[in-house]
């Protein structure tokens, strides 16, 4: 099976170093035959071009295999990919979170596979939820998808560092971009949580649509109440299902030490569904990097070696809903507007609010004006 890589930076050289050392028959079976890179002096060899029409074109070209990230020209060489009868293997979840309706339509009318295992991390988190789907459907879910907040967050956690540290710390490291905000500002993991969603309840959801909150804000003074109370703080996405609606968050929540997502630290992912009879099921991996990322991106690959072309169904926008109810901790310079919703104050700056729905919350924090202001789920178990 002959494949193109579009960009050869630290996920299409991942996938290449994968490919080229092949050490099943099966990955023996996949041929690179075109690497697409962004300019004349990038082109080491024949294998190498500049012209994404001389893959598009090539009808010995399978798939195409989208490693840019970005949303453009990620999305238009994707789009074009699929116009011109190729099945397309992506990691670029904002792109595919966005571009999803349109993407996914096109690849079903012409009865091509668009697969993006990659583009929720290493994990193999897509193909678990399938595999459960087979016997029951998957009626929620739950964890951590960004192993770079997650690192900030286990280092303020054990070494009682401030957040500003512990971000220059996992910039110098390689694992936080030069501007990190998609990871500390929560949109990462929101546009990993509509793709999850997608595939366990088939409906599409609108990444801008989603109650968003991050851990830019995060203070020692947070991580001190956490503590006290025996908890530690974890950004987490979570769907779902809310009768023919969608119930989807983004959003740091201090969890009790004794619960499994508590423990897990470092760059490490940890990602949870929930289903009748095989209840609670957590997958833990390394949620970035080459080599992780590559690998997942790969299997995708080998699928369609195998013959496997799973079609995704008919997929309708999904309406989302907020009618769970929570207590969250606030800590806001604008303390005194919310006075009506305070359940119990922690310091000047700081409480726990009355039972609230994310989007009540959300809107006062808004009202209020405080662009500083920092929250957090408090969970029950």
């Amino acid at each position: 099976m002959q494949i193109a890589i579009i960009g050869r930076g630290v996920l299409g050289g991942g996938i290449i170093k994968l490919v080229e050392e092949a050490e099943t028959p099966l990955l023996r079976k996949i041929k690179i035959k075109k690497i697409l890179v962004h300019i004349d002096e990038q082109i080491l060899d024949d294998q190498h071009t500049t012209d994404f029409e001389e893959i598009v074109n090539d009808p010995e070209i399978l798939v195409v295999c989208e490693c840019i990230g970005g949303v453009e020209p990620a999305h238009s060489y994707v789009k074009r990919a699929l116009e011109a009868g190729k099945h397309v293997v992506t990691a670029n979840k904002k792109m595919l979170a966005v571009y999803a309706g349109e993407l996914f339509d096109l690849a079903r009318q012409k009865g091509l596979v668009l697969a993006y295992e990659a583009s929720v991390g290493g994990i193999p988190w897509i193909d678990n939820i399938k595999h459960i789907q087979r016997l029951e459907p998957v009626t929620a879910f739950q964890g951590i998808f960004n192993g770079i907040s997650n690192y900030i967050l286990s280092q303020m956690a054990e070494k009682d560092l401030d957040f500003a540290a512990c971000l220059n710390e996992a910039q110098e490291l390689g694992y936080a971009e030069k501007d990190p905000s998609d990871d500390i500002d929560g949109g990462d993991v929101c546009y990993k949580v509509c793709l999850s969603a997608l595939t366990a309840f088939g409906k599409i959801a609108d990444p801008s649509q989603v109650d968003q909150w991050g851990i830019r804000h995060l203070t020692k003074e947070d991580f001190a109440w956490a503590k006290a109370n025996g908890r530690t703080i974890k950004l987490l996405g979570r769907g779902r299902q809310a009768g023919e609606k969608l119930s989807l968050q983004v959003l740091p929540v201090m969890l009790k030490k004794t619960s499994l997502l508590a423990g897990v630290g470092l760059n490490f992912n940890a990602l949870e569904t929930d289903s009748a009879s095989l209840g609670p099921a957590t997958f833990v991996g390394q949620g970035a990097g080459s080599l992780p990322t590559a690998h997942a991106a790969v299997q995708d690959l080998l699928d369609l070696a195998e013959g496997k072309k799973e079609i995704v169904q008919s997929a309708e926008p999904g309406q989302l809903t907020d009618e769970e109810e929570q207590t969250f901790y606030l800590r806001t310079n604008r303390a005194d507007f919310f006075q009506d919703v305070v359940a119990e104050r922690i310091s000047e700056k700081a409480f726990l609010t009355k039972k609230l729905t994310l989007a009540e919350i959300s809107s006062l924090v808004k009202e209020s004006g405080d662009p500083a202001a920092f929250l957090a789920g408090v969970a029950d178990e």
